[in-house]
């Protein structure tokens, strides 16, 4: 498959893991960055941490690392450390997930990268910012969902603290290290200057989290609590239905005119007529709500509300996307061969008219193409090879 999209032409250094480092950089090989991924002789953890066709293409894995390069490089020994600064020369971007002090300790801190290619772009994922007293403390996605108060919030909604049914720190944080990657280069763009990018995972998610959460706390004096309302609302929470569940949002002033007019329920009155009025009993409001949702099913209740243009849908499963009639007319997925067979990937979620992506191969195998790359070094210092045949068992061409 053919690498496409505005990234094109863009090489990157990957020694990240788990999920928020290769989340970032897999978006990138979809948007036609050549990604080299570079792991330890055991390899990326995530190989192992799910089903998978073959020992060490596990599910996470071959979803955050498709379309990459595996090269096996062991940076503790001298010719692993200088195969890696051989390749930093001749990247756009270097990215990582170990803490400061470890990838410091490697002889591949920022001031010595940049020693070697000064406009490369080196990005730092780290758990914790490194200027404050926890920069050396270990996180996962866990525990950074309780640090930024996402538990919390779960409590006001069921009465006891949870987790979100998803790594939302690492996704979150390796989408916010993508767009900072991406700005950074775009600086270079127009400068020429090269420079180095933090991303903790921490910092990102109380920023995520204080968007709507800041609230009246922002203010001097404060006019309220760290939280928004609305969102921790103990019956704020998909309706029960005749026969299942149904998720809708009777919002503005003017869906709620409609909803009344058209429902009638008996306890909508004047109390309620306006956002402001419905914002101060939010939760009050919700509790009607699911009363009056589980006198219809379903589906009696979604061709209404559609046709009233008030957003409602149905409660589904992850395992109903994958035949969900809206994501596959628009081509949201995408097949791709592998040396295990076709693989059915969530695609680009992002459109683009001129330059567009596109999932540009499966995920590799444990150090496969670490020969290929350790050759075009060997053979030319100066360049990067961007087209030929790699040492996959399936070909792909480059752009």
């Amino acid at each position: 498959m053919r690498h496409t999209g505005p990234l094109t032409g863009v090489r990157v250094v990957d020694l990240t893991a788990m999920v928020m480092g290769p989340y970032c950089t897999q978006i990138m090989a979809d948007m036609g960055a050549d990604v080299i991924k570079i792991e330890p002789p055991a390899g990326d953890n995530t190989r192992y941490i799910s089903v998978g066709p073959e020992p060490g293409l596990g599910g996470v894995f071959v979803n955050v690392n498709r379309g990459k390069r595996s090269v096996v490089m062991d940076l503790r020994r001298a010719e692993g450390a200088r195969a890696l600064r051989d390749l930093l020369a001749h990247a756009d971007v270097f990215i990582h997930s170990m803490r400061a002090r470890a990838i410091a300790e490697l002889g591949f801190a920022y001031s010595e990268v940049a020693a070697v290619n000064p406009a490369i772009v080196y990005t730092n994922c780290y758990g914790y910012g490194r200027r404050g007293p926890d920069a050396n403390l270990t996180a996962y996605d866990d525990t950074i969902q309780a640090e930024c108060g996402l538990p919390f919030a779960q409590e006001q909604l069921t009465g006891a603290p949870g987790y979100a049914g998803t790594i939302m720190a690492d996704k979150v944080a390796g989408l916010t290290a993508l767009w900072a990657t991406v700005m950074a280069l775009f600086h270079r763009e127009r400068t020429g200057e090269g420079q180095e990018v933090e991303v903790a995972m921490f910092e990102t998610m109380a920023a995520f989290m204080l968007v709507e959460h800041a609230n009246g706390a922002m203010f001097e004096p404060p006019l309220g609590a760290a939280i928004y309302p609305r969102a921790v609302a103990p019956n704020r929470k998909p309706y029960r239905t005749k026969d299942g569940y149904i998720s809708a949002l009777v919002y503005n002033d003017k869906q709620w005119s409609a909803f009344v007019e058209a429902v009638e329920p008996e306890w909508a009155g004047a109390e309620f007529a306006t956002l402001a009025q419905r914002a101060e009993q939010i939760d009050a409001v919700y509790a009607l709500l699911g009363n009056t949702f589980s006198e219809r099913t379903t589906q009696e209740w979604l061709e209404l509300l559609r046709a009233l243009d008030i957003p409602a849908a149905p409660v589904r499963s992850f395992d109903e996307l994958f035949g969900n009639a809206h994501l596959n007319a628009v081509g949201f997925f995408e097949t791709v061969e592998s040396p295990n067979g076709p693989v059915r990937f969530p695609g680009m979620p992002a459109w683009f008219s001129r330059t567009p992506g596109a999932v540009a191969g499966p995920a590799p195998r444990l150090g496969v193409d670490t020969a290929q790359v350790g050759a075009a070094l060997a053979a030319d210092g100066t360049s990067w090879p961007t087209t030929g045949e790699s040492d996959r068992p399936m070909s792909r061409e480059r752009s």
